[in-house]
């Protein structure tokens, strides 16, 4: 792994891009593509550890890794998600437990959806086996067979092929089952999630040992690895530029109080580099605990809480806010927008890319060489200001120089953000 993150000193043991964003005293150059998330999810089927699955497979089929039509209730967080997420890394929190079984077959992954297949064999004039696959009451699989040897396995079971075919107007395979989640579990989760780029990270928990692992983790992710993204939690005051703090319970029976974390995960990834979720309609399925006052809704702006309101009947997000309350020289009022947040980790996260794939190891440090490094950065900070991400950008705000060793690059730049309509001040003179 390389190294990466802030810096105090240039005083790094690591080769590795070390970039600090610090508010102005008062104190290939392409964007890469938002959309990515990565959560840990307790699942009645799935693959056992981390697995990918993207938007267009998840809407038009999603029962061969998440064991259920996209209509299920068990999928409603992760439509809620996918609404606006393009690629979810899930990790089955879970899914170690035991296979549900027959006597024909074993089903693929571990869990209690397993107990809902069964396996209809009928017999045909020639002898030969019609064996039909149902998970539910869906059929997912029919293979006309001499033998169970010529049975091949699908997307939900593997076949015995050294069982008797026989007619059988179902037979059901049991004994699977989950396992239980602990705080180990989320600790291999977060080690497996070190292996994998994204923009958000999604935690549905609501006990604190599990809230303070995950931002004990984001927080060293951050600074000490360079690996920029946020972490969208659930009653997680954090203080913390990084965090989001979902702040709305769901009213619906059944589901957990936090289930708003799925819709702001995927929301939060998706918004693009130059634009805010500020305002931004919940289109998701749950019905949302809207009923603050007027003076409720401050404070929790105040106290760093991403908040749904009631707007005309509509559920808006109130304010685009990080967990952020307390502001410092380098860390001033602006570390509290997540669309300034998604500037500052977008410029991190490319530059890193740029300066890994192209100069790590492969350009002289001399005057050429940093001169080439200035023109990509230039390049790329150029993109973000036609895209209106940042404003105000010259050039000149950029220097490349000479760093404290042979084989360092030290960067400084400025930018200014662009902001988002949020406040109108209306002054209006009648004659």
């Amino acid at each position: 792994m390389l190294g990466g993150g802030t810096f105090t000193l240039q005083n790094k043991t690591l080769n590795g891009a070390y970039i600090n964003f610090v508010s102005l005293s008062s104190a290939s150059t392409e964007l890469s593509e938002r959309g990515v998330a990565t959560m840990p999810l307790s699942l009645n089927w799935g693959p056992d550890g981390m697995f990918e699955i993207n938007q267009e497979d998840f809407i038009s089929n999603p029962m061969p890794l998440l064991g259920y039509p996209y209509t299920d209730d068990n999928l409603k967080p992760l439509r809620d998600l996918f609404l606006h997420c393009k690629k979810l890394y899930a990790y089955r929190l879970n899914g170690s437990g035991v296979k549900a079984k027959s006597i024909y077959a074993t089903a693929k992954y571990a869990g209690t959806r397993g107990n809902d297949i069964k396996n209809v064999i009928e017999k045909n004039v020639d002898g030969s086996f019609d064996v039909i696959t149902y998970l539910g009451n869906y059929k997912v699989d029919t293979q006309t067979v001499a033998a169970a040897t010529d049975l091949r396995a699908n997307d939900y079971v593997t076949f015995d092929t050294t069982a008797t075919l026989a007619e059988t107007a179902g037979t059901p395979l049991t004994g699977g089952t989950n396992t239980e989640v602990t705080g180990d579990t989320y600790q291999k989760y977060l080690d497996a999630a070190e292996g994998y780029s994204f923009n958000t990270m999604g935690v549905d928990a609501t006990d604190d040992t599990t809230l303070k692992l995950f931002q004990a983790y984001e927080k060293r992710m951050r600074e000490n690895v360079g690996k920029k993204f946020q972490l969208v939690a659930y009653h997680l005051a954090a203080d913390y530029e990084g965090t989001i703090n979902v702040n709305n319970t769901v009213k619906d029976d059944g589901a957990k109080e936090s289930a708003l974390v799925y819709w702001v995960t995927g929301a939060a990834a998706g918004c693009a580099v130059n634009a805010s979720l500020l305002n931004s309609l919940y289109d998701g399925e749950y019905t949302v605990d809207v009923d603050y006052s007027q003076s409720e809704l401050e404070q929790a702006i105040k106290a760093g809480k991403f908040t749904f309101h009631n707007v005309n009947g509509n559920v808006r997000v109130l304010e685009d806010c990080t967990s952020l309350t307390t502001t410092t020289a380098e860390k001033n009022d602006l570390f509290k927008d997540n669309k300034v947040i998604r500037i500052i980790d977008q410029i991190a996260n490319d530059v890193a890319t740029i300066f890994a794939e192209k100069y790590l190891g492969q350009i002289v440090n001399d005057a050429d060489g940093r001169v080439s490094l200035w023109n990509d950065l230039v390049d790329f900070h150029n993109k973000l200001a036609k895209l209106r991400a940042i404003t105000n950008f010259d050039s000149k705000d950029i220097t490349v120089a000479q760093g404290e060793t042979k084989n360092a690059v030290a960067v400084t730049e400025s930018i200014e953000v662009t902001g988002t309509m949020g406040k109108l001040y209306m002054v209006v003179t009648v004659e």
